[in-house]
């Protein structure tokens, strides 16, 4: 997978007069990390009459996206039905990485035998077979576009990262 394009991301009631150049910019493999070592992520779906549905979920970054599991009747999985558009955020919000992209249901249970090995090696315990026997979901999202912010940097509002895939 490419490296996605780092660039500023619009933020006019703080950047009226944005650098032009890119320096602070958060790079690409700072929004990995914390992607890769979150143990909690938020999930926002959409309801189908329009309203949020914010949820937590345990999950995995592997293959340039998201995946995480959940149950089919679940109001997270019946919202990705009806629509995949979601946004997916790591669990600390003074070094923020949020990712929106699509949801895609993954029904091919070989890849689900590979996601249960890194899932084991992440969260501990063997959910191979509970996986395998149940009804369950797994669904990898896309990233479209990824958002960074940094609490921590010497100059926050510069720090603030957009990410173009």
């Amino acid at each position: 997978m490419l490296e996605p394009k780092a660039s500023r991301p619009h933020w006019p009631d703080a950047l009226q007069n944005p650098p032009k150049d890119l320096s602070g910019l958060k790079p690409w493999h700072w929004a990995l990390e914390r992607l890769e070592k979150s143990h909690n992520y938020w999930i926002a779906t959409t309801r189908p009459d329009g309203r949020p549905h914010l949820m937590v979920v345990w999950g995995i970054w592997w293959r340039g996206a998201f995946w995480f599991s959940t149950g089919p009747r679940t109001r997270k999985a019946r919202n990705i039905a009806a629509d995949p558009h979601v946004v997916i955020g790591t669990e600390k919000a003074d070094e923020a990485v949020i990712l929106e992209g699509t949801a895609e249901e993954i029904k091919d249970r070989a890849v689900w035998k590979q996601l249960a090995q890194i899932y084991n090696a992440k969260y501990g315990g063997d959910v191979e077979p509970i996986l395998m026997a149940s009804d369950g979901c797994i669904f990898r999202v896309t990233p479209q576009i990824a958002f960074g912010q940094d609490e921590h940097a010497e100059n926050f509002a510069d720090a603030a990262t957009r990410w173009q895939f």
